[in-house]
């Protein structure tokens, strides 16, 4: 284990705020509290943040969400445990981790308006940008 490089959070609490800001509106959001944690728990385990792994599964549990399906959340393409909606919103997810591979493409885009509409579509863009941030934040700050 390695010890924080920087307390991001204090040294630039605006910033830090400006986080908590984007992250309180996404409460707000139709996406709903699940689907979101399940794209943050997806994302941090691309990008291997162990903090955000452990924050989003114990709220994804705590929620409800049964222990199966967050089990094989790395697996959703070939898993029956995730519905339409959210394989739309992982795969997006993905693509946008991973945006300088993939440039983010309409066969991937695409079938989100089958799912979501503008607004949503809008919203899981920022969640997306948000946990990019929060992810390199804490993996690179060691936290």
């Amino acid at each position: 284990m390695t010890t924080l490089r920087l307390s991001y959070w204090t040294l630039s609490p605006e910033a830090y705020q400006g986080f908590g800001a984007t992250k309180k509106a996404l409460e707000k959001s139709s996406l709903g509290k699940q689907l979101i944690e399940l794209v943050w728990l997806r994302m941090s385990q691309i990008n291997g943040c162990a903090f955000c792994l452990e924050m989003h599964a114990k709220a994804l549990r705590a929620s409800g969400v049964a222990d199966v399906k967050l089990d094989s959340l790395a697996g959703w393409r070939v898993s029956e445990h995730f519905t339409e909606r959210e394989c739309a919103a992982l795969a997006w997810a993905e693509a946008l981790t991973h945006v300088d591979q993939t440039h983010a493409p309409d066969d991937v885009f695409d079938p989100l308006k089958q799912h979501f509409n503008d607004v949503e579509i809008s919203d899981l863009c920022f969640a997306i940008a948000l946990m990019s941030g929060f992810n390199r934040l804490a993996v690179g700050m060691r936290q």
